[in-house]
């Protein structure tokens, strides 16, 4: 099949940026594919995504079913379908291994279903060790692509379908954005806005800035205008999304520039949309603007996620986060001054390099101090290509598991203190979802994104209702719609 410009998918309509209307061709012509192997089959073939790691990894899923629906495949959740793509994450190593594993599961469904296919993208195909291991163990696998190449999907799936070798397509690095293509949302109520791509903060332990790349920006017309198609389209919670959002602005032109605090005030403006939410800031740029535009702004979410990574300041220093323990707790006293409402999350990593009891004695004062309302507590992954993977003084897992248990009970200590603060009170409520241990019950999330569980049914998924909270349950509230 040859590419004929001419013909545009029908949601090309309106599209202005040259390489998505390049794409918008290249779904076409893999309709065609799409339609012959339906034909073969005798029924719609089918396809899954599986999903590995953030919120902007979610996203680019979204894309990709987007444009596997557009070409003519069912989505399933299930991965015996007849195309499976591992949206993968690099993290941590924990991450990589369950996606070598879920390709040793679908390795015997291949044998079985000659015309079944298999793609690997995302951070992990980033590293080369990783492509190179694929390639030498998994040959079965048709597609592989990164994370700066993911626009160019329906181009690579067309590849795909007229070679019978392992298609690899990598990119070091890029600085285009495209983002005028097809996408199928999870929720119809609420969906993630990219804001910007990349890292500039190479912390020592991270991985992030060599397979996302350098941080570049989305203009602010461009954000704006999706919010606003997202709302005439039945959406009402956006989550604003980046690596580091306080950076916003990073490669804009002067026309175009405007800061982090700024664009949220424009975001807020946009009518539908009924409350705000973003991902994810730091707390060496986190300013007192940003926190006084989500005072000024009742539609942001009254929910902070502030990583602190360690309250040691010599740890921290090791890491490359440029803040001290005293610092972040100025902070956090900032943020409980001004929103006295908000919840306040945190990530923490213990047995870095170098790390002794004394620095976990450190950050767990700091857990105890902040008062965090929830914590996520990951043990130290070496990330070959980082900084500290090359440190000697590497923590046994040993101690680190010990530290550990130290830590996640201060963690737990610290939110069950937190956690019933709001009982007997009335919050706004986003419902989500039939609660899935009572069918009579729904589920939904406050504004500082604790889920409530209370008497509803399905017509209430996608509407905000006030609640009272009638009863805290640690992590979860039950309650009444008033």
């Amino acid at each position: 099949m040859s590419l004929d410009m001419s013909i545009l998918h029908k949601n090309a309509i309106g599209v202005t940026d040259e390489e998505s209307l390049k794409q918008f061709t290249y779904i076409e012509k893999a309709k065609g594919y799409v339609a012959e192997l339906e034909k073969e089959l005798g029924r719609k073939p089918t396809a899954c995504v599986v999903t590995f790691g953030c919120q902007m990894n979610a996203k680019d899923s979204e894309k990709l079913i987007g444009i596997l629906v557009s070409i003519g495949y069912e989505s399933v959740e299930t991965e015996d379908a007849d195309f499976v793509i591992y949206n993968t994450c690099t993290v941590r190593d924990n991450a990589d291994q369950r996606v070598l594993g879920r390709l040793g599961y679908v390795k015997s469904l291949h044998k079985k279903r000659p015309w079944m296919k298999t793609a690997i993208c995302g951070c992990m195909m980033q590293e080369k060790t990783a492509v190179e291991k694929i390639q030498k163990s998994y040959r079965f696998v048709n597609l592989i692509f990164g994370t700066h190449n993911l626009y160019k999907f329906a181009e690579l799936l067309c590849q795909m379908f007229e070679s019978d070798r392992m298609i690899i397509d990598i990119w070091e690095k890029t600085d285009r954005i495209v983002e005028q293509l097809p996408i199928s949302r999870k929720y119809s109520f609420k969906s993630g806005v990219n804001i910007m791509f990349g890292c500039n903060n190479f912390c020592t332990y991270c991985i992030v800035p060599y397979v996302r790349g350098r941080e570049r920006s989305r203009t602010p017309k461009d954000i704006i205008r999706e919010c606003e198609e997202l709302a005439a389209d039945g959406v009402k919670e956006v989550m604003l999304l980046g690596q580091n959002v306080d950076s916003y602005g990073i490669g804009l032109s002067d026309e175009d520039k405007i800061s982090f605090p700024e664009l949220l005030d424009e975001v807020c403006k946009v009518e539908g949309i009924e409350r705000v939410r973003f991902m994810t800031p730091h707390p060496k740029d986190m300013s007192v603007d940003l926190i006084d535009a989500i005072v000024r702004n009742p539609k942001v979410a009254r929910h902070i996620h502030l990583p602190l990574q360690s309250g040691s300041t010599e740890i921290l220093k090791r890491m490359n986060r440029h803040y001290t323990k005293e610092s972040y707790l100025q902070l956090v006293d900032l943020i409980r001054e001004k929103l006295p409402d908000a919840a306040i999350t945190t990530d923490i990593i213990v047995g870095f390099p170098g790390e002794k009891d004394s620095d976990v004695d450190e950050t767990i004062d700091v857990v105890r101090k902040a008062g965090f309302d929830n914590a996520f507590t990951f043990i130290y992954s070496k990330r070959t290509g980082t900084p500290a993977a090359s440190f000697e003084d590497q923590v046994s897992e040993e101690d680190a598991k010990r530290n550990f248990n130290r830590l996640l009970k201060a963690v737990q200590e610290t939110a069950r203190l937190q956690s019933g603060k709001l009982e007997g009170t009335v919050e706004r409520v986003l419902v989500e979802d039939i609660n899935e241990q009572d069918s009579n019950l729904v589920t939904g999330r406050m504004s500082n994104n604790t889920l409530v569980h209370f008497p509803g049914d399905e017509s209430l998924i996608g509407t905000f209702v006030d609640v009272h909270l009638d009863e805290c349950h640690g992590f979860y509230y039950t309650g009444t719609m008033v």
